[in-house]
């Protein structure tokens, strides 16, 4: 549905105090019947409903929960809020449709006082339930009544989600952007505002080696596979590639990290001064730079040869790091945890009192198989674990995302959390005012995945400039995600390009305008 279509039903999206001025008090001439539900995917059962609900008075009001109060199933809802109104408001049989942002409709049933409830036939089986018995308290309080509406069959909008989830991923995309006024222009500027950023990057360097072989055969005598070495590849990974993506997006970068004195720390400088990517290197002669080495034999990764040492960095070095990013002029600092000794219990709050005041704070922990966890970067502006990471943090593996999101913003007392669910795309939680959605979804914006490493890395770099430069969640989140999705179609973990992201935001405005 484009912005044309909406501006034809939204006359009849109102708050309960407007619908109740417009129908005026009761006693009224013209009956009026109140329907409440989800709506997440409006089906033929809802559409049963809202139609009997209609032959019982003259005026039909749709009331919709809000998203922040629909707590089942993952990634739910589906559809957000603006656009389950406007699916409603587009019905002939509804005059108007309200969102509750009240877990409940008591309050909006005491304020619009219809004269009639209507609840589906399933809500008469057994005993009254205990919310039904409010709701009718309500009711008689004032003199209305419940009805209930007969059906054969009972259909779940979760079910039918489950099953085969609607593709409405453009719809979704423009009703964010149209609620908080955000244009494809606004994404084009931003994009082009990134240049010259300042950035700093604290943390662990990983050199992420492939090892390339041919199968010759097992051992007779022991069950030892055999291989010939064909060639051997190095890229720098870890904090090091996080660097390379901010530099790609156009920002000045400098990056702090510890590194070995051996040839990968020689490789992992040339490497990153060749990026155009300022490094300030701290060399440990007591360990090696960390290392690890995939064996691929016919696609298959045979075995993985970590060379690492993961005990904490001496106090020296933290005072280093400290000394470095004190005295840093940057727009935001990024620190981007491996859990390969530079952060630890001990280490992050040494090394974050030592960020600038007003400098933009940014913390990445992607160690959900090791001992890290992102709540430790209490207070930063932005956090962006996945969803694994995010378990692992609250000790949670049974909540479903969007409460787990909003517990571990919480706790994490951060401005900005942007949850990354895969290819479900990302979740973002922000600070909560009356003018604006505390959560939002976007859906992954890659068309095919082909290589999903280095999604994250990409995502980091492109909201963190976008917040620094327009301190807008929205835009962030998408550039972000689009980001994301650039990277997963490509093979490895390439840094994404501003081109790559103009391109994207072109083919994105191509679907939405039908081109």
């Amino acid at each position: 549905m484009d912005a044309a279509s909406k501006l034809l039903y939204s006359h009849k999206i109102k708050t309960a105090a407007q619908i109740r001025e417009a129908i005026g008090p009761r006693p009224r001439k013209h009956k009026v019947i109140m329907c409440h539900g989800t709506f997440d995917v409006v089906h033929p059962g809802h559409v049963r409903h809202l139609l009997y609900a209609k032959t019982k008075a003259d005026i039909l009001i749709a009331s919709l929960t809000a998203d922040e109060h629909i707590m089942k199933g993952n990634m739910r809802p589906y559809v957000p809020q603006d656009l389950r109104a406007v699916n409603l408001a587009a019905l002939e049989m509804v005059d108007y449709v309200v969102v509750d942002h009240d877990p409940t409709p008591l309050a909006n049933l005491s304020i619009i006082q219809p004269d009639f409830f209507a609840k589906g036939y399933e809500y008469t089986a057994g005993t009254v339930h205990p919310k039904t018995k409010e709701e009718i308290d309500i009711l008689e309080s004032y003199g209305g009544e419940m009805i209930f509406t007969p059906g054969d069959i009972v259909y779940s909008s979760s079910a039918l989600i489950e099953l085969a989830p609607p593709s409405i991923f453009i719809e979704k995309l423009m009703t964010l952007m149209e609620a908080e006024g955000v244009t494809f222009k606004d994404l084009r500027d931003t994009v082009s505002m990134l240049k010259g950023i300042h950035a700093h990057v604290v943390g662990d360097t990983i050199v992420d080696s492939y090892t390339y072989c041919s199968m010759i055969g097992g051992m007779t005598k022991t069950p030892t596979m055999s291989v010939r070495f064909e060639k051997k590849v190095d890229y720098v990974g870890g904090a090091g590639v996080v660097a390379k993506h901010l530099r790609a997006a156009g920002a000045d970068v400098t990056f702090s990290t510890v590194l070995g004195n051996d040839a990968y720390k020689s490789f992992v400088l040339d490497d990153l001064s060749t990026a155009g990517v300022h490094c300030m290197p701290i060399i440990d002669e007591t360990r090696p730079t960390t290392n690890k080495n995939a064996i691929v034999a016919e696609n298959y990764r045979m075995l993985k040869v970590d060379t690492l040492d993961n005990r904490s960095i001496s106090s020296k070095i933290v005072e280093q790091l400290r000394q470095q990013i004190a005295d840093t002029k940057t727009q935001a600092v990024a620190f981007c945890d491996f859990r390969h000794g530079i952060f630890n219990r001990d280490t992050i709050p040494h090394l974050t009192s030592a960020i600038p005041e007003g400098v933009f704070r940014v913390a990445d922990s992607q160690v959900a198989s090791r001992w890290g966890n992102i709540l430790e970067f209490q207070g930063f502006d932005l956090i962006t674990p996945n969803e694994r990471e995010a378990r692992f943090a609250l000790g949670d593996q049974d909540t479903v995302v969007r409460p787990l999101a909003l517990e571990l913003y919480q706790r994490s007392k951060c401005g900005t959390l942007i949850l990354k669910c895969g290819e479900r795309g990302i979740i973002t939680y922000r600070s909560k005012s009356p003018d604006y959605h505390a959560f939002f979804n976007i859906e992954t914006f890659a068309d095919r995945i082909v290589d999903a490493v280095g999604a994250g890395d990409a995502l980091l770099a492109y909201a963190t400039l976008a917040l620094v430069a327009t301190k807008n969640d929205v835009i962030a989140s998408i550039l972000g995600n689009m980001a994301a999705g650039i990277e997963c179609e490509h093979d490895g973990n390439w840094p994404v390009t501003p081109e790559m992201v103009l391109n994207k935001i072109e083919s994105i405005e191509k679907l939405v305008h039908y081109k």
